[in-house]
């Protein structure tokens, strides 16, 4: 090009309107692309959930389900006129099935966190045979639930059991409620914690390695290291490990249910508090109303999570 050639021209500006006639064909698009997805989830949960909230304010039995009669909040909050109340919200039992419930999850999800982070680090380190200890972390997990329960349950027999006769000497742990509890989370610790390590592990490997080199370059120790950079950046993956585990253990049931058997007070969680008012009673009603209330539990808990983590996905 010589001094006297013309300059190039300019490259075009998109003009706005066509920009939002893209963007708009964009979005078109998008629609008709997700619609099939959006209407099987309509189907799968949408209507259940709506039929759900429809027999919670209505009384209604099982077995004949096209007989229900509106009965507005009675199922969550009523008392008659000898001032019993009928409501689910005024049941002990179900007061103590929300503390079973809440301290299960509370503390396996914690405990699941912690040796799940360890083992995912420990895994996402370079030595040798590396790729067999992450495929023999996985097998707890692979167990059915049923399974290793019963399992657990026979170590946990007084009589002939490895745990209850050879470490307990003898002592009846899942018969004390006050133990059988813990007893309960020790087997879900046992059975999840290979999952969440591998939902971490996924995190950590997305993270840039060149980060690290410089921050090794800097002279950073490694707790420094693991607690300003691998924290934060680990956010996205925590909360969705997170809101996994505390789903499936605020809908804990089987472990329960073939450890110690069902309705007791010791062994009731939300979701066995809901079986036993559908399957046991035949309370259509009634259970509906339960699984709306475990609904907005579970509801409120994810909410929390996202605040406290302050995570957008973009």
């Amino acid at each position: 090009m010589t001094a006297n050639s013309p300059a190039p021209p300019a490259p075009q500006a998109t003009p706005p309107v066509k920009q939002r006639g893209l963007e708009a064909a964009r979005a078109t698009q998008a629609v008709w692309l997700l619609l099939p997805t959006l209407i099987a989830i309509a189907l799968v949960a949408g209507y259940p959930l709506y039929r759900t909230i429809f027999f919670s304010f209505h009384e209604a039995n099982l077995t004949t389900p096209e007989q229900a009669t509106f009965i507005g909040l009675q199922n969550f909050w009523f008392t008659n006129d000898e001032g019993i109340g009928l409501g689910f919200l005024q049941d002990p039992m179900w007061w103590q099935a929300v503390k079973n419930t809440l301290l299960f999850t509370v503390v396996s999800v914690f405990l699941e966190t912690v040796f799940g982070m360890i083992i995912a680090l420990v895994v996402n380190s370079q030595f040798k045979g590396r790729a067999f200890l992450r495929t023999a972390m996985l097998v707890p997990w692979a167990i059915p639930t049923v399974v290793s329960a019963q399992m657990w349950a026979y170590m946990y027999n007084d009589s002939f059991g490895l745990i209850g006769r050879g470490v307990l000497g003898g002592q009846a742990l899942l018969a004390e409620p006050d133990k059988a509890i813990w007893a309960l989370i020790a087997v879900d610790v046992w059975k999840t914690t290979s999952f969440m390590a591998l939902l971490i592990l996924a995190g950590l490997q997305s993270l840039p390695g060149d980060m690290y080199e410089a921050a090794d370059m800097d002279g950073a120790s490694k707790w420094t290291q693991f607690w300003k950079m691998t924290l934060p950046l680990l956010r996205p993956a925590l909360l969705v490990a997170l809101v996994f585990r505390s789903l499936d253990a605020l809908r804990v049931f089987d472990v329960m249910y073939v450890m110690l058997g069902a309705n007791t007070a010791a062994s009731t969680s939300m979701t066995g508090y809901a079986r036993l008012q559908l399957i046991d009673n035949s309370l259509l009603g009634m259970g509906s109303a339960v699984a709306v209330a475990i609904f907005i539990i579970i509801m409120a808990i994810v909410v929390a999570y996202v605040t406290a983590f302050r995570v957008k996905f973009d």
